[in-house]
């Protein structure tokens, strides 16, 4: 079983975690699901939902996948040496990672992204030209590269997530699971109209 070790802070984007959450979590013998933030305790989403979070002094797993979500939190997050420095560390240490939507940015700035192909929302797609080691594609719902997985915005996590969850178990376990939530996965993980809007 993969523990998923999920990096909250004020200001996440709601569904960029609790879509994926609802899918992983589902699968509850192969993945279990944990929210931790720096403190611990009470964090809230941009759309001010509050999460109960255990600290990340309590991390001390192996095996774990780790999960990034982004959000307007990451604006402040970017320049915070010491959660980047935690966050590198968790990074370095996990069986896979899966961000989204701007938490690909927060990645990037721990230098893990360098020299690898990623994406991130595509309406802050700009930001991208601070990292210009990471291999960034401007038109893909989502890419991995490696061990690593990176989404677009918001909704594209859950694309993402039913894609690493068909390299992990299978396809028919994702579509079924796409299925039983009602969810129209987009498979291609090169769709992507939104870059072309913004």
């Amino acid at each position: 079983m993969y523990q998923v070790v999920t990096i909250l802070f004020n200001g996440f984007e709601t569904l960029d975690v609790f879509g994926p959450v609802e899918i992983l979590g589902r699968l509850n013998e192969e993945f279990h699901v944990n929210l931790y933030s720096m403190e611990g305790g009470i964090i809230k989403s941009s759309q001010d939902v509050p999460v109960h979070t255990r600290p990340l002094s309590q991390i001390n797993l192996e095996n774990y996948i780790l999960m990034i979500p982004g959000g307007i939190g990451t604006r402040e997050l970017v320049s915070d040496e010491i959660f980047l420095k935690h966050l590198k560390n968790f990074s370095i240490n996990a069986e896979y990672i899966l961000t989204i939507c701007t938490g690909s940015i927060l990645l990037a700035k721990t230098g893990l992204l360098d020299g690898k192909k990623a994406t991130t929302n595509k309406r802050a797609f700009a930001w991208t030209e601070h990292f210009p080691e990471v291999k960034w594609v401007r038109e893909a719902r989502w890419v991995r590269d490696g061990n690593i997985y990176t989404s677009s915005g918001v909704s594209a996590g859950m694309d993402m997530a039913l894609g690493f969850v068909a390299d992990q178990l299978g396809y028919d376990v994702a579509k079924r699971q796409s299925i039983e939530i009602e969810y129209d996965w987009k498979e291609d993980p090169s769709w992507d109209p939104f870059s072309r809007i913004y």
